[in-house]
């Protein structure tokens, strides 16, 4: 649950303004301000936000090998928040600081939870049996169904 509030923390906080830019124009016109987002500044914060959104959902998906992929998803992910939020903090004109820095908060924390995820994920409870392919029981009434009986019948009665 961490790492989707995290991850739409970054997406949100990458798509407020970050940057004001005056642009001088000849008189008697005004400075024309420019407002750039953390998304406009980099290409790569938004879809890093949005590939950590997807691995909340798949840390819940997999197991094993799975999940320690997903967890190395997931510090690269932070990783590229991380570092759009460094350009969010270095650049000339940055208007509020405290966006770039909250959003590199949200990259460490989503670095956090992907190292989390490496070192403990593997005895973290998976999801049930019957979300699996291939589970599927020999008795149960659809296979008696498959099989032409009438599953409701005690004698197995194939249906005509």
């Amino acid at each position: 649950m961490g790492v989707l509030v995290f991850a739409g923390l970054a997406l949100w906080l990458g798509t407020r303004p970050w940057l004001v830019e005056l642009v001088a124009r000849p008189d008697p016109l005004p400075a024309e301000r420019l407002t750039r987002s953390g998304a406009d500044t980099t290409g790569w914060l938004n879809p890093s936000a949005v590939v950590a959104m997807a691995g909340a959902g798949a840390l819940l998906a997999t197991r094993g090998l799975g999940r320690r992929l997903v967890g190395a998803l997931l510090v690269l992910a932070g990783l590229g928040v991380l570092a759009a939020s460094g350009y969010g903090l270095d650049a000339d004109g940055a208007a509020r600081v405290l966006l770039p820095a909250g959003n590199a908060l949200s990259g460490l924390a989503l670095c956090a939870a992907g190292a989390a995820t490496l070192r403990f994920g593997a005895g973290w409870p998976t999801m049930g049996a019957r979300y699996e392919r291939g589970t599927e029981r020999k008795d149960d009434m659809w296979s008696a169904l498959d099989r032409g009986e009438d599953p409701t019948r005690p004698d197995g009665h194939h249906l005509s």
